[in-house]
């Protein structure tokens, strides 16, 4: 499982951190994490891009799931098989989200290992043949950030980051005055759950890996910018 996990994310990510360290990063490790981030969420913007339209998609059939439950509250068959040819009309798939996570996992704990073993002096092997081998690799970012010790200046940031686009991906009910289902309201609360989830997580890891979520989360916020327009576009659209 190990060779696995090193072939697929440990050395790929490895060898672009140190490609792009000696490269276009002017040896700035920091610099390394941001454009790898960036690179990886365009490689993977269309599954993101179709995340978040699912979490939009999710929010907007609430009062139709609602609805169900309250219709086959005593016939949880058919409220299921209700539900499934709900989420099938909207083109809606729940597990999206476990996906995107699923993804996250192993990309942050790539970059852990990284940090914690693989920057040591000595510890640099794995290199492709094609990356040339720095020696050692300096982990302070823009002079006074040290990505190898934990950073509440960018876990702080990342939560801020992480908040703003939470609050972005809520689905504005057109009915202002309409009681909000569990779901929405689960929702509302995860804007604030959320960011302070990811400060008790990152608190104590490598501020590399709190740089790689606030860039990520501020890719997140712009790529939800882009969402939401397109849906009160499509709003408009029906009306």
């Amino acid at each position: 499982m190990s060779y696995i996990f090193n072939l697929i994310f440990y050395h790929p990510i490895l060898n672009l951190l140190v490609y792009l360290y000696e490269t276009v990063a002017i040896r700035d490790f920091g610099v390394a994490i941001i454009l790898v981030t960036i690179l990886l969420r365009l490689v993977l913007y269309p599954l993101f891009h179709k995340g978040a339209k699912q979490q939009m998609l999710m929010q907007r059939i609430q009062p139709h799931l609602k609805k169900i439950q309250e219709q086959h509250k005593d016939d949880k068959e058919k409220q299921a098989q209700a539900m499934m040819e709900l989420y099938k009309e909207h083109g809606v798939n729940p597990f999206t989200s476990i996906l995107l996570l699923i993804v996250q996992i192993p990309v942050m704990l790539a970059l852990y290992w990284v940090v914690r073993s693989g920057l040591a002096p000595g510890n640099l092997s794995g290199l492709y043949s094609f990356v040339a081998q720095p020696g050692t690799i300096n982990p302070i970012f823009l002079g006074f950030i040290n990505l190898a010790q934990p950073s509440i200046i960018l876990i702080l940031a990342a939560a801020v980051a992480q908040y703003f686009q939470s609050r972005l991906a809520l689905y504005r009910n057109p009915n202002p005055g309409a009681k909000l289902s569990p779901a929405e309201s689960m929702a509302r609360q995860m804007t604030f759950i959320g960011p302070l989830i990811t400060v008790l997580i990152f608190y104590s890891l490598p501020a590399a890996v709190g740089l790689y979520w606030l860039v990520t989360s501020l890719f997140s916020v712009l790529q939800q910018i882009i969402v939401n327009r397109h849906f009160r576009q499509g709003e408009t659209a029906a009306v």
